[in-house]
């Protein structure tokens, strides 16, 4: 096969979730940040809207007070959980950056919100696979606040967007294994 499509087919083959408590410390330079994010704005997006936002946190640890802070006055009486707070605000211990990314919604009525949330998601794609061809790891969170109105609205975001998820970076010494359940063969119809 082409070069080029090895290398990416590898790329995308190695493309694993890493833990944020799994990374090692290390810090990213910057550069390779703005070079991911730069990935992510090649996403397809119908109509061209591109509706991908991401507020960069260098300070990982200043983030995760803010979200575990966020989590406590949101959680009221039993639905506040001690070992979820501990969580929120040690989950940026080892990483190097958080990325909070964002579906800001256009203003193009013809584009449906699901194509919006399609695009966002392709340009979270871009950048896990930019990160993996850095060598950094990465870890796409849904968890504590993030899919939350809370967060969406301490961002300073309208109820039409949608926070996509919390994006750790760093680095580890070591990565899963990758596996799939089932074949690409069992999930395939072909038609003549």
């Amino acid at each position: 096969m082409d070069t080029e499509f090895s290398a990416i087919a590898n790329t995308i083959k190695n493309r694993r979730s890493v833990k944020a408590q799994a990374m090692n410390g290390n810090e990213i330079p910057n550069g390779h940040i703005a070079a991911i994010l730069e990935l992510a704005n090649w996403a397809p997006t119908h109509g061209n809207t591109e509706p991908w936002r991401f507020i960069v946190y260098e300070n990982p640890i200043e983030f995760c007070l803010q979200h575990a802070e966020l989590y406590k006055q949101n959680s009221m009486g039993d639905n506040f959980l001690a070992g979820t707070y501990n969580k929120l605000l040690h989950q940026g211990d080892k990483v190097s950056h958080v990325i909070v990314a964002v579906m800001k919604r256009g203003n193009l009525p013809k584009i449906t919100p699901l194509e919006e949330i399609a695009a966002s998601s392709c340009a979270i794609q871009n950048m896990l696979l930019g990160a993996t061809a850095l060598n950094i790891a990465s870890f796409w969170s849904t968890g504590g606040m993030a899919l939350k109105p809370a967060l969406k609205e301490y961002l300073g975001f309208n109820e039409h967007d949608l926070v996509m998820g919390i994006l750790y970076f760093g680095y580890a010494n070591e990565y899963p294994a990758g596996k799939r359940n089932t074949s690409i063969e069992e999930k395939i119809t072909w038609v003549k």
